[in-house]
């Protein structure tokens, strides 16, 4: 049974009370200048009281903070309910701010063979409460810390978890970030292995807030994906293809597109075939970008692509008219970057 969210403990003790008071809980949380039930003045004292004695104010507790050495990337390795360990990390983007990756699950089930967090397995789903939790201990953080910019202007679900399989939770989360912050739908990117059940569920659900979408692909060759992300099957690709035909005619625009990631692994998924299969699936879609993400070590038999091979795979995926980018390795010292999070107290 799923412990209760705070809005639910909070109608538990306070029954009776008036509607408006129930929209003054949620917003208050991400009142940065509140660190405690003691500071909501706009309760009264009695009420402060009960809420300080019977809801944590945060539902995560800080273990570790690494900061990397570029000192654009901090990770930190928060415990949740029941000692379990995840981890968030906190990036320095492009504009100079902030974007946050955070998990949403304890762990993972997918096992996609060159990710640290799929060795682990899964322990359990995140709460809602947990997953929007991490972007309010990084406010606080930069809060804590006044001479980092203070932004936050993007959240990524690229941690640990699969999005997909904590869809509840995840829409929650989604919901309650966008009605309590300044983050628009293209500020939040949900990346999932491509659940396609709970992708089929979320183009007909009215309450699924149509944020960007990030499939980790890997592979458009059905062996090749099947080798490493083992969760994959025969006919993935077509299916995928017809999923991403149907939901960009739905809800694509100019600013909304679907992006298929791709780990570059050395003699993988790197040659010249792949390319032309990626690029081949591409065209049947559309409005597709493709992200190369360089792969970062974490144990086991895989290593990154060469530079040429890289400058190859793109330079032949541009010149077939689609749109691609290289991803910034970031908090590789720290075992920060993609596929790294692990959540181990060793750190």
């Amino acid at each position: 049974m799923s412990p209760l969210s705070r809005i639910e403990q909070f109608n538990q003790l306070f029954p009776e009370i008036q509607a408006f008071r129930r929209k003054q809980f949620v917003e208050v949380v991400f009142q940065p200048t509140f660190r405690s039930w003691k500071d909501v003045s706009v309760f009264s004292k009695e009420m402060r009281e009960k809420l300080d004695a019977s809801i944590p104010w945060m539902s995560v507790k800080e273990s570790v903070v690494k900061q990397s050495a570029k000192m654009d990337t901090v990770k930190a390795l928060l415990e949740v309910e029941g000692g379990s360990m995840i981890e968030t990390v906190l990036m320095q983007n492009a504009r100079g701010w902030w974007t946050i990756c955070v998990s949403s699950q304890v762990g993972c089930a997918m096992r996609c063979t060159f990710c640290a967090t799929g060795k682990m397995g899964l322990t359990r789903n995140l709460t809602a409460d947990e997953i929007v939790d991490q972007y309010r201990y990084w406010v606080d953080y930069l809060q804590m810390h006044p001479e980092l910019p203070n932004r936050i202007t993007n959240v990524v679900f690229m941690g640990m978890g699969e999005p997909m399989s904590n869809y509840e939770n995840v829409r929650e989360t989604l919901r309650t970030l966008l009605g309590n912050t300044d983050l628009g739908q293209t500020r939040i990117t949900v990346s999932t292995v491509g659940v396609l059940p709970r992708l089929e569920t979320l183009m007909n659900d009215p309450l699924w807030p149509h944020v960007r979408l990030a499939i980790s692909l890997h592979s458009a060759d059905a062996k090749t994906r099947k080798e490493i992300v083992p969760t994959s099957y025969d006919d993935f690709i077509p299916k995928l293809v017809d999923w991403s035909q149907r939901y960009l005619e739905k809800f694509g625009n100019r600013r909304h597109h679907l992006t298929f990631e791709y780990v570059m692994l050395k003699g993988i998924n790197d040659t010249a075939h792949h390319a032309k299969m990626l690029a081949s699936m591409i065209h049947k879609i559309g409005n597709i970008r493709v992200n190369l993400i360089p792969y970062n070590f974490t144990g086991g038999e895989f290593s990154t692509s060469t530079s040429k091979t890289v400058h190859d795979f793109f330079q032949y995926l541009e010149s077939s008219g689609i749109t691609v980018t290289r991803r910034r390795t970031m908090g590789e010292d720290i075992d920060a970057a993609c596929g790294q999070l692990y959540a181990s107290t060793n750190q």
